[in-house]
Protein backbone atom coordinates (compact mmCIF):
# COMPACT_ATOMS: atom_id res chain seq x y z
CA UNK A 1 0.00 0.00 0.00
CA UNK A 2 1.22 3.44 -0.93
CA UNK A 3 0.60 6.03 1.36
CA UNK A 4 1.03 10.04 0.27
CA UNK A 5 0.84 12.88 2.10
CA UNK A 6 -0.10 16.68 0.90
CA UNK A 7 -0.03 19.87 2.71
CA UNK A 8 -1.99 23.69 2.30
CA UNK A 9 -4.01 26.51 3.77
CA UNK A 10 -7.24 24.78 2.08
CA UNK A 11 -8.48 28.54 2.92
CA UNK A 12 -12.60 29.40 0.70
CA UNK A 13 -12.31 25.81 -0.48
CA UNK A 14 -12.54 25.70 -4.28
CA UNK A 15 -12.34 23.09 -7.60
CA UNK A 16 -8.16 23.73 -7.40
CA UNK A 17 -7.93 22.24 -4.34
CA UNK A 18 -10.25 19.62 -5.05
CA UNK A 19 -8.20 18.46 -8.08
CA UNK A 20 -5.03 18.80 -6.13
CA UNK A 21 -6.54 16.16 -3.71
CA UNK A 22 -7.90 14.04 -6.36
CA UNK A 23 -4.85 13.98 -8.45
CA UNK A 24 -3.27 13.72 -5.27
CA UNK A 25 -5.12 10.55 -4.31
CA UNK A 26 -4.68 9.22 -7.55
CA UNK A 27 -0.59 8.34 -6.80
CA UNK A 28 -1.14 6.62 -3.88
CA UNK A 29 -3.67 4.14 -1.74
CA UNK A 30 -3.99 6.20 1.62
CA UNK A 31 -3.61 9.97 1.76
CA UNK A 32 -2.92 11.88 4.87
CA UNK A 33 -3.21 16.02 4.44
CA UNK A 34 -1.42 18.93 6.76
CA UNK A 35 -3.76 22.09 6.62
CA UNK A 36 -2.28 24.60 7.86
CA UNK A 37 -2.35 26.03 11.41
CA UNK A 38 -3.78 29.98 11.32
CA UNK A 39 -0.43 31.09 12.57
CA UNK A 40 1.02 29.20 10.00
CA UNK A 41 -0.95 30.52 7.24
CA UNK A 42 -0.27 34.13 8.87
CA UNK A 43 3.43 33.66 8.41
CA UNK A 44 3.22 32.66 5.12
CA UNK A 45 0.67 35.32 3.62
CA UNK A 46 0.69 37.78 5.91
CA UNK A 47 -3.26 37.10 6.76
CA UNK A 48 -5.61 35.08 8.88
CA UNK A 49 -7.48 32.75 6.70
CA UNK A 50 -11.27 33.17 6.45
CA UNK A 51 -12.09 29.69 7.66
CA UNK A 52 -10.75 28.27 10.80
CA UNK A 53 -8.19 25.40 11.18
CA UNK A 54 -11.40 23.34 12.54
CA UNK A 55 -13.63 24.46 9.67
CA UNK A 56 -10.88 24.17 7.11
CA UNK A 57 -9.97 20.50 8.46
CA UNK A 58 -13.73 19.36 8.44
CA UNK A 59 -14.17 20.58 5.17
CA UNK A 60 -10.71 18.70 3.48
CA UNK A 61 -11.66 15.29 5.69
CA UNK A 62 -15.07 15.14 4.61
CA UNK A 63 -13.62 14.32 1.09
CA UNK A 64 -13.65 10.64 0.16
CA UNK A 65 -10.21 10.78 -1.22
CA UNK A 66 -8.74 11.89 2.12
CA UNK A 67 -8.16 9.49 4.70
CA UNK A 68 -6.56 11.70 7.52
CA UNK A 69 -5.95 15.29 8.19
CA UNK A 70 -3.93 16.85 10.41
CA UNK A 71 -2.91 20.31 11.81
CA UNK A 72 0.46 21.73 10.19
CA UNK A 73 2.44 23.91 12.07
CA UNK A 74 5.30 24.63 10.43
CA UNK A 75 7.08 24.34 7.16
CA UNK A 76 10.33 23.35 8.20
CA UNK A 77 8.38 19.74 9.93
CA UNK A 78 7.75 18.31 6.69
CA UNK A 79 10.03 15.55 7.42
CA UNK A 80 9.08 14.65 10.93
CA UNK A 81 5.53 14.89 9.54
CA UNK A 82 6.18 12.27 6.58
CA UNK A 83 7.94 10.06 9.00
CA UNK A 84 4.87 9.95 11.46
CA UNK A 85 2.58 9.15 8.21
CA UNK A 86 4.92 6.61 7.15
CA UNK A 87 4.57 8.66 3.86
CA UNK A 88 5.92 6.93 0.36
CA UNK A 89 4.93 10.26 -1.48
CA UNK A 90 5.18 14.08 -0.49
CA UNK A 91 2.63 15.96 -3.55
CA UNK A 92 2.63 19.61 -3.37
CA UNK A 93 1.79 22.33 -5.91
CA UNK A 94 4.27 23.31 -8.94
CA UNK A 95 4.45 26.87 -7.30
CA UNK A 96 6.95 24.70 -4.46
CA UNK A 97 8.88 23.39 -7.10
CA UNK A 98 12.00 21.68 -5.62
CA UNK A 99 11.39 23.70 -1.79
CA UNK A 100 10.87 20.36 -0.44
CA UNK A 101 13.24 18.49 -2.16
CA UNK A 102 15.52 18.51 1.17
CA UNK A 103 13.14 16.00 2.38
CA UNK A 104 14.16 13.34 0.18
CA UNK A 105 17.63 12.08 1.86
CA UNK A 106 15.87 12.26 5.23
CA UNK A 107 12.70 10.23 4.76
CA UNK A 108 13.38 8.66 1.06
CA UNK A 109 9.86 9.98 0.19
CA UNK A 110 9.16 10.32 -3.34
CA UNK A 111 8.38 14.06 -3.95
CA UNK A 112 6.35 15.23 -6.85
CA UNK A 113 5.32 18.62 -7.64
CA UNK A 114 1.79 18.83 -9.78
CA UNK A 115 0.32 21.79 -12.43
CA UNK A 116 -2.01 24.25 -10.27
CA UNK A 117 -5.33 23.89 -11.79
CA UNK A 118 -4.82 27.61 -14.16
CA UNK A 119 -7.03 30.65 -13.17
CA UNK A 120 -7.94 29.16 -10.22
CA UNK A 121 -6.32 30.47 -6.27
CA UNK A 122 -7.93 31.34 -3.10
CA UNK A 123 -6.37 35.12 -3.61
CA UNK A 124 -8.27 35.51 -6.85
CA UNK A 125 -11.57 35.21 -5.31
CA UNK A 126 -10.94 37.11 -2.31
CA UNK A 127 -9.96 39.91 -4.58
CA UNK A 128 -12.86 39.11 -6.85
CA UNK A 129 -15.54 39.38 -3.95
CA UNK A 130 -13.48 42.55 -2.45
CA UNK A 131 -14.14 43.81 -6.11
Amino acid sequence: MKRGITFGTFDIFHYGHLRILERTRELCDWLAVGISSDELNFSKKGRNPYYSFEERARIVGALKCVDEVFKEESLERKAEYIKRFHADILVMGDDWTGKFDWVIPLTRCEVVYLPRTPVVSTTAIIERIRG
